[in-house]
């Protein structure tokens, strides 16, 4: 009787041995960082921006003309809100997976998106500059250099969720229009909500970019 006991105690002993030295699959999988993923995502994200540039480069040399000329300052803020939005999102991807490692897969819509409604935010903010409804310095409206508007339209490329929150503080004055559900449920008092691994570090907390950071992930600046 000893000796089945101490023979079925060998067996016990030489399996977790074995298990101990071939690691959980599922456990390797998990850890691994995902870079078919990030590399596609850095590839479409270096694709849209050298579109971008090259839009840009394009207008600025004249290539507009006809009917698309009139259009030019509008068709480059959506240009250069594109471009920080690329920005934006390529910073998130090293940040994730070189800085802090805590890429994860969940959030590739995300890359995908992001780049996409940066370039309508910066057409956005030259709509609202243009209708005088956003001023660039005090007392200066109809006059205000291209650059002025170039530049708003990157800030408004980088950070979506201020830009947003600023045209609807802007709707809401001008037109009465009442804020969206998202900008109600959020608490100017809750705490930061604790940024989930992998996440943009703007959007740590959910889908607003304004949510502070406790850790790390792309930034929300």
């Amino acid at each position: 009787m000893n000796d089945m006991t101490s023979t079925a105690a060998e067996v016990r002993l030489e399996e977790d041995a074995k298990s101990a030295q071939t690691p959980d699959t599922r456990d390797v999988s998990r850890a691994k960082p995902g870079w078919i993923v990030i590399t596609l995502l850095s590839l479409y994200l270096l694709l849209y921006l050298a579109g971008a540039a090259a839009a840009i480069l394009s207008m600025c040399l004249g290539d507009l003309e006809g009917r698309w000329a009139a259009l030019r300052v509008g068709l480059m803020c959506a240009a250069v809100g594109a471009v920080g939005g690329c920005l934006y999102c390529l910073r998130a991807v090293y940040l994730n997976r070189c800085v802090r490692k805590t890429w994860t897969n969940e959030w590739a819509a995300w890359y995908l998106i992001r780049p996409i409604v940066s370039t309508c935010c910066g057409g956005i903010s030259f709509l609202f500059l243009k209708a005088g409804l956003l001023v660039l310095e005090s007392g200066t409206k109809s006059d205000a250099s291209e650059i002025g508007f170039y530049a708003l339209a990157l800030v408004a490329g980088l950070n979506v969720d201020k830009f947003v929150a600023k045209i609807e503080d802007v709707a809401q004055a001008v037109w009465g229009i009442d804020q969206s559900r998202t900008r109600k449920d959020a608490s100017p008092t809750e705490k930061p909500a604790k940024r989930q691994a992998g996440a943009p570090e703007a959007d740590a907390a959910g889908p607003s970019e304004s949510s502070a950071v406790t850790g790390g992930s792309p930034s929300a600046e």
